[in-house]
């Protein structure tokens, strides 16, 4: 894998890890005023922020899910390991780390990975 594409892949993680980043913030944001509207009310205001907190909660934890994968992206490029199969240790192959730039299996060991929990 030559030195511009994994430029290319590290910048690409480091732009995606800052929209988490502003994502989450946001989302904070919003959850502290769900949180403070909150008083008494009839119990059909009371379910719809309750739907409106664990949305938000829900998308924190999936940016917080991809947070800690571009991290260990991040990780794998300063050690010189991006790009390689955390299972088999083949190449992935470009076209997989341009879709998901995060990816640590290739696609053979994916599928047999997805095959195994199902």
């Amino acid at each position: 894998m030559d030195n511009a594409f994994i430029e290319r892949m590290k910048n690409l993680l480091l732009t995606q890890r800052q929209e988490i980043l502003d994502t989450i913030a946001e989302s904070n944001e919003q959850l502290r005023t769900v949180l403070s509207e909150t008083d008494p009310k009839d119990s059909a205001d009371i379910a719809s922020d309750d739907i409106d907190r664990i949305m938000i909660e829900a998308l924190s934890s999936q940016d917080l899910k991809r947070y800690r994968a571009i991290e260990a992206a991040l990780l794998r490029i300063s050690q010189g390991r991006y790009g390689l199969c955390a299972k088999c240790g083949k190449k992935i192959p470009q076209e997989r780390l341009e879709a998901i730039p995060y990816a640590v299996l290739c696609v053979e060991c994916q599928k047999s990975d997805e095959r195994r929990n199902r």
